[in-house]
Order: C-alpha cells, then sequence, then structure tokens
C-alpha cells in the first residue's frame, strides 16, 4: 500500500509555482496542506483502486483531488461564520495566519485545484476520459449540496437547537460521510470495479464515515486539546447534539463497533487481498486524536 509520504510528495507537487502577485493566496493553500493529518480519504482511493488491480500512479490523481477538498472544507470550516476555530492540527488556524480574506480565497482555490488536477492531460493519459469524468461526478456530488456541503448547513441549521438522532445520522452522513464515500468510489472506478463492487465499497465508506464521526464526538468530550490539536467542547459551547449527547458515550461505542463490523463484512465480495482495508476500519475506530 502507498505510504503517506508519497501522497503527500504527490500532492504538495500540484501546488502553483513560481506565483508573485498571488504567492500570499498560494502559501496560505500549502500552510493548511502541509499541516500533516491522517491522509485517510487519499489512502482509501489507493487503497480501493489498487484492492482492484490498477495502480497507485493511475489512481494518485484523484486520491490527490480529495484531499485537496477535505483541506478546503477545514480551513472553510474554521472561518468564524462557522466554527470560528483559532487551532487546526496543533496549530493557528489560516485565517489567524493569513487573515480571513485569503483564508476563504485560498479554500476557493484548493477546490478549483483539485477539479484541474482530475482533469489534466497527464491524467486522462493516465486513466482515460471515461474515468476522469465518472470521478468528477462522484467527487461533484459529494463535496456539494447532497454531500458535504449539505451536511455543514444542516449544522448550522440546528446550532442551539435539538436534532433528532435521524437528523443527527443524516447531518453525519453527509458532513463527514461525504468525502469518504467519494474516495472510496473513484478508487473504484479507477480499478473497473463492478456494480457489486461498487454498493460494497459505498456501504464500507458509510460505515466508516459513520464511526468516523462518532468517534468524533466522542474524543470532543473525553480528549483534551493537546491530543487532538483542535479546540474540545466545540459542540457542547455552541449547543449543538450528537450521538453523545443523544445515546452517551458507551452505547456510542458500542454503536462504532457495530458499524465497523458492517464495514468489514461488506468487503467480503472483493476478490484481492482487503486486510489493509480491514485494518484501517479498526484503527480508525480506536483512535485518541
Amino acid at each position: 500500500m502507498t505510504d503517506i509520504k508519497t501522497i503527500e510528495e504527490a500532492l504538495y507537487s500540484y501546488i502553483p509555482k513560481n506565483t508573485i502577485y498571488e504567492k500570499n493566496l498560494v502559501d496560505s493553500m500549502r500552510y493548511s496542506m502541509e499541516a500533516g493529518g491522517k491522509r485517510i480519504r487519499p489512502t482509501l482511493t489507493l487503497a480501493f483502486a489498487e484492492l482492484l488491480g490498477a495502480t497507485a500512479k493511475e489512481a494518485m490523481p484523484f486520491a490527490c483531488a480529495v484531499e485537496m477538498i477535505h483541506t478546503y472544507s477545514l480551513i472553510h470550516d474554521d472561518l468564524p461564520c462557522m466554527d470560528d476555530d483559532d487551532m487546526r492540527r496543533g496549530k493557528p488556524s489560516n485565517h489567524k495566519v493569513y487573515g480571513e480574506d485569503i483564508a476563504l480565497l485560498a479554500g476557493d482555490a484548493l477546490q478549483s485545484l483539485a477539479f484541474d488536477t482530475m482533469t489534466l492531460d497527464e491524467t486522462i493519459d493516465l486513466s482515460g476520459y471515461e474515468k476522469a469524468c465518472k470521478c468528477v461526478s462522484i467527487l461533484s456530488r459529494y463535496c456539494g449540496t447532497i454531500g458535504m456541503v449539505g451536511g455543514q448547513v444542516i449544522d448550522l441549521e440546528y446550532e442551539n437547537k435539538n436534532a433528532t438522532l435521524d437528523i443527527i445520522t443524516e447531518m453525519d452522513k453527509k458532513k463527514t460521510g461525504g468525502l469518504i464515500k467519494a474516495a472510496c468510489l473513484m478508487g473504484c472506478v479507477v480499478g473497473n470495479a463492478n456494480s457489486d463492487e461498487l454498493l460494497a465499497a459505498e456501504k464500507y465508506a458509510e460505515n466508516i464515515g459513520l464511526a468516523f464521526q462518532i468517534v468524533d464526538d466522542i474524543l470532543d468530550v473525553t480528549s483534551t486539546e493537546q491530543e487532538l490539536g483542535k479546540p474540545i467542547g466545540s459542540d457542547a459551547e455552541n449547543n449543538k447534539t450528537n450521538y453523545v449527547t443523544e445515546l452517551g458515550i458507551d452505547e456510542c461505542k458500542a454503536l462504532v463497533d457495530k458499524l465497523t463490523i458492517e464495514a468489514i463484512e461488506s468487503l467480503s465480495v472483493f476478490k484481492g487481498d482487503t486486510s489493509y482495508l480491514v485494518t484501517l476500519a479498526k484503527k480508525l475506530a480506536t483512535r485518541t486524536n
């Protein structure tokens, strides 16, 4: 499986170079791109592509694209008009360093760069027009209204309101799960997955995505700011309901275990070695940051 260092080398290679008048913007983009992170989404794209017999080189532009979208979302998520967080991954949030205006534009530019990356001539040469077009469609769908952005809107709408568990689930499936689903499905497209494999990847993504967010809710209550690298207790501060407020920590942990088992079981349709994806699902369920 491709390591994080290789992913990051590819990711940084797409950042514009030799800019003069836009230097502050590019520095802002690079600041958040290089802030670290688990690189879960690009790893999933590569893992599913390689599981199905494709090469990391074929899948890498799409893996990088989903991470660019994720990075833009984090920049915007920290803005005062959203979660108003001053720290991200143990460092000052982008807008605390570059100002709200440049941070906003850096997010916009990363979103544009993601789709540019997926349609470059060298990307088309590796994957072909049809696969590139399908991946553009998938990422567009799941980062937009019915995915990540839609989930963020639900999140904002239910500040200072009591959301039902159904609403919380819908929000988390979109806000957190949307890009995870896109990552898995793009890997499948690159690897020429059949319909059963696409459905299995979608189920895997939905389960680990929801489990990931529930773990986030648990850590927001049980962890420290030093461990997470970002402020804790933000949901309570903003009077947001989440899985912990609705179910309690013990029931949340049980639900994470259930979702992880279902994610692993969904991989049974694949003929290749799924051990990496099994291990990843377990690791995400037991993470401490």
